[in-house]
Parts: structure tokens; sequence; C-alpha cells
């Protein structure tokens, strides 16, 4: 089990000694995220079906859940809150990720040696939830379309600003260029904090304490 700081983000690292089953060739996993590898993977929908009670049931609120890293090196990260500071001490990481582990292990719904990375979403956090971009209005956001939508006459599937309430179920920005502007949230496929000064000075440090404690293990 690991810990590092990343950007202001705590997080912790099991890997799993699990060897696959069985092989049923190769099998895509279906969501943004999903994994290339051999044996049975779900998507990241149907993983956060299985994540998501017991991050709430453990206090936490889950944030985003995709499988990374390809079919050399595959990892299950989860990231998570304390929706009473926004973060996630080492502490909180760790005994989120115990609780996870035996889920997984009794689940199985990921037949292969994988890693598993539980952690806040840090100071540059993705926002994921429609109310992630009132929570964070004023300060400033990337956000990538999944399909390009036209402004001024010309097809743009980025755009970057800071981000002002939302109407509905449209998040506005006033993006760099256009001015302010509405996104349909449904047609976001990433987003995510840009580092400011302003964000920065903002958001409380995370606690570190610990770290030098915990070191890379099997489990």
């Amino acid at each position: 089990m690991g810990v590092a700081p990343r950007h202001g983000r705590a997080y912790i690292a099991v890997t799993s000694n699990k060897q696959a089953r069985r092989e049923v060739g190769r099998h895509s996993a279906s969501g943004a995220g999903g994994l290339l590898a051999r044996g049975r993977i779900l998507g990241d929908e149907k993983l956060k079906a299985l994540i998501e009670p017991v991050v709430t049931a453990t206090g936490f609120a889950l944030v985003r859940v995709a499988m990374i890293g390809g079919e050399r090196a595959p990892t299950l990260q989860v990231m998570a809150e304390d929706p009473a500071t926004g973060q996630m001490t080492l502490e909180q990481c760790a005994r989120l990720s115990r609780a996870l582990s035996a889920m997984l292990d009794e689940k199985d719904p990921i037949e292969a040696a994988y890693r598993l990375e539980v952690s806040s979403p840090g100071i540059d956090r993705p926002l994921t939830r429609l109310a992630d971009f009132d929570r964070w209005v004023g300060h400033v956001a990337r956000i990538d379309l999944s399909e390009p939508l036209p402004f001024n006459g010309a097809a743009r599937k980025r755009f970057q600003g800071p981000l002002l309430p939302t109407e509905g179920d449209d998040i506005r920005l006033e993006a760099e260029g256009l001015g302010p502007i509405a996104l349909p949230f449904a047609a976001i496929r990433t987003a995510k904090l840009l580092l400011t000064d302003k964000l920065i000075a903002e958001t409380a440090p995370l606690d570190a304490s610990g770290a030098d404690d915990i070191i890379e293990e099997e489990g």
C-alpha cells in the first residue's frame, strides 16, 4: 500500500495479487476510462454501482470511479471526499480502502491482478456532478465536450474560464474568447478546476500526517 501527495491530493494504493482465473479473450469495458484487459472486467458505471454504496456507508461522497492504466498496469481509481471538508485525509483514505477491498474481494468484479487507488479529489479536482459547478463558482475550469458545439461560427469542444452559476441542467462559464456561455451538463466529457492562486488560497491543505509510515505492499 503506497501513499503520496499529488497536487494536494491524498491517496492510498493497494496492489491486488489476484490472478485471472480464466481468460475470455480481449474485452473492452464500457464507459469513459474503460479498461482493455484479459478476463471479466465491469465497465465504469457497473463498478460505480458496486462502489458508491460502500463509499456512502463509510460516510463519504463518491466523486469518480475510473479504470485507468491500460492492460499493463490496470488501476481501479476511486476518488471520494468527506462532505464536511471536500477533502480526504490519509486516515480516511485508508479506512475507505479497507472497506472497498473487502467488498471487491467478495463481489470479485475484476478477474485480473490490478491496483486499487483511493484518493481525495485534490486541489485541481475533477467536476463530475452538476452541484460541483455551483460549488466552485468563480474558479477557473477547463471543460471538454463529447462532441463539438457551434460557437461564433466555429465548432468547439474545449472551453476554459471562470464558472458561473448553473441554470437548470446547463453549466455556465465566462469562456475565454466567447464571454458567458451555457453548455449542457450531459454533453460534458471531462471537466476539472485549474490551479490558480485564488483556488490555492481558498482550499485548505490536506492532512499529510503519517505519510512516512505507509509503504508499498501487496494485498
